[in-house]
């Protein structure tokens, strides 16, 4: 091998890091480096059609509701399906509080990636909000943020996938 494709090869290996580099951030980055976003904070008085306007507007799957200083519950996407879809409720006069889930788990912003993921997939969170020493929230992760920050690791490969999995198989076979 030629002192130029030697050159190149480490070239392509910075630009497209792989499973090492990976590995590597899932247990050095921080969710505050990686992949938390604001939140959008309410008060536990604030009406559902609020709440949910706030989060049809920001394209949010959640709120972090807040009283006092501190972080009193998460209300999602998930409790608009499973625990208002289908309920006899006036959305302008009930209150998120009723519906939230109230203390919800929460990670410090300075929580590793990989912790966060893997905290994620057992509780089976789609969201986790990030509190400040006091206990207000300061960000919140979400798995889709999580998903794409783990496949920036592969950048090439998931945008080099062809548009149907079937073309993969037929190829091989050829």
């Amino acid at each position: 091998m030629s002192i130029q494709d030697k050159d190149d090869e480490r070239e392509l290996e910075e630009e497209q890091p792989g499973p090492h580099d990976l590995e590597s951030a899932l247990f050095s980055k921080t969710l505050k480096d990686a992949a938390a976003i604001a939140p959008i904070v309410v008060d536990p008085a604030t009406m559902l059609a609020e709440v949910v306007r706030l989060m049809r507007d920001n394209r949010r799957g959640c709120v972090l509701v807040a009283s006092a200083g501190h972080l009193v519950g998460i209300f999602t996407e998930r409790d608009v399906l499973m625990k208002i879809v289908g309920s006899p409720i006036d959305f302008g006069r009930t209150p998120v509080s009723d519906y939230m889930t109230p203390d919800p788990d929460t990670l410090p912003a300075d929580s590793g990636v990989g912790y966060a993921l893997n905290k994620m997939v057992v509780e089976g969170y789609r969201h986790i909000p990030l509190v400040d020493d006091q206990g207000w929230p300061t960000a919140v992760v979400s798995m889709r943020d999580l998903i794409e920050y783990v496949s920036g690791f592969y950048q090439q490969e998931v945008l080099n996938l062809p548009p149907d999995p079937r073309l993969r198989r037929s190829l091989s076979c050829l």
